[in-house]
């Protein structure tokens, strides 16, 4: 036991209350859970004391991981819910129980690769369903939208040809960037702390964002097509609806990546082909556009961006203030 304090304060651990074997075996089960609940360093245990350990914390509500480089560590390692096995020293015992095994071969192993680990895993999550997010509700906008706008005129408000063009500008490039690049500043430690707390799922709180996404696009593009067509013709009118819908997706997708350049790169391209689009001759009879003037590019770029600020105003009202997961580092534990 003094040993094994004397390791742990090298290590920065606290080492209030160290817990042995025989401590472990002189208690019944309650115990036993309430010791090991209290413990933070364990010393001369066996096998059989590294597995109860294992399951006491399980049975709290733990997640539990659990290292190891022999063959006395093997149990335990099968029995937590994340095994890691130590390579470059350790057991074939040791190595087969685990879910993961470190191949570091150095002479000093670097246990931190796991945080490192943990931090990618998460933000890889937060990004696929930030992706899902902004794909799933800017679809529901469109639907909504659509069925409004045939509710109040009799007929859709954009074409077939028209919905291609905002899935290809909305979906393709701009959801994707979102997927493969980092959409937190590189010096944010405080979402760094936060990508190693719980991860996110997809609940209420997703199904609440994008019902917000979904409700601001339906709000941007419905203004800009109301806008149009009190101002102008019908042709002009479901032009600038095209071009509303697909910007305030945008906006609110850059919001989200606004720390990547590849979704700057991809909005910025996306932007591009929308206006080619509208302005071409030749290709905006093909889809169905008519050439905008300033007035109604002023429209529509005041429409998208009220429709963005709504988003992002609305879901920073209804999130409320970021939980305080700072202590579930793992350098603390």
């Amino acid at each position: 036991p003094i040993t094994a304090r004397a390791v742990a304060e090298q290590l920065a651990i606290p080492a209030d209350t160290v817990a042995t074997g025989a401590d472990l075996d002189l208690l019944d089960e309650d115990g036993q859970a309430e010791l090991i609940k209290q413990a933070t360093v364990f010393a001369r245990v066996s096998p059989e004391h590294k597995v109860r350990i294992v399951s006491a914390l399980q049975r709290r509500g733990h997640t539990v991981a659990m290292a190891g480089d022999g063959s006395n560590d093997a149990a335990a390692i099968r029995t937590a819910d994340v095994g890691i096995g130590l390579a470059a020293r350790g057991s074939v015992a040791a190595r087969e129980a685990a879910d993961l095994i470190l191949t570091d071969t150095g002479k000093v192993l670097d246990l931190t690769v796991l945080q490192e680990a943990l931090a990618e895993g998460r933000g890889m999550w937060q990004r696929v369903r930030d992706a899902i997010g902004v794909l799933v509700g800017g679809n529901a906008g469109e639907v909504a939208f659509t069925v409004l706008g045939t509710l109040l005129s009799g007929r859709a408000p954009i074409g077939t040809r028209q919905f291609l063009v905002v899935n290809l500008l909305t979906d393709l490039g701009p959801a994707m960037a979102l997927t493969l690049s980092d959409t937190r500043p590189a010096d944010d430690t405080e979402t760094t702390d936060r990508t190693l707390g719980p991860p996110p799922g997809i609940g209420s709180d997703f199904l609440q964002a994008v019902a917000v996404r979904g409700a601001c696009t339906t709000i941007g593009a419905g203004a800009a097509w109301l806008l149009g067509r009190a101002t102008g013709r019908r042709r002009r009118a479901e032009t600038m609806a095209l071009a509303a819908l697909i910007g305030t997706q945008l906006g609110q997708t850059l919001v989200i990546g606004r720390h990547s350049r590849l979704v700057w790169v991809t909005v910025a391209g996306s932007s591009v082909v929308l206006a080619t689009i509208i302005m071409m001759p030749g290709v905006n009879r093909f889809f169905g556009c008519v050439p905008l003037g300033p007035v109604a590019w002023s429209i529509v770029l005041g429409c998208a961006a009220t429709g963005t600020c709504a988003a992002l105003l609305t879901g920073r009202a209804l999130s409320g203030p970021p939980p305080d997961v700072a202590g579930s580092s793992l350098s603390d534990r």
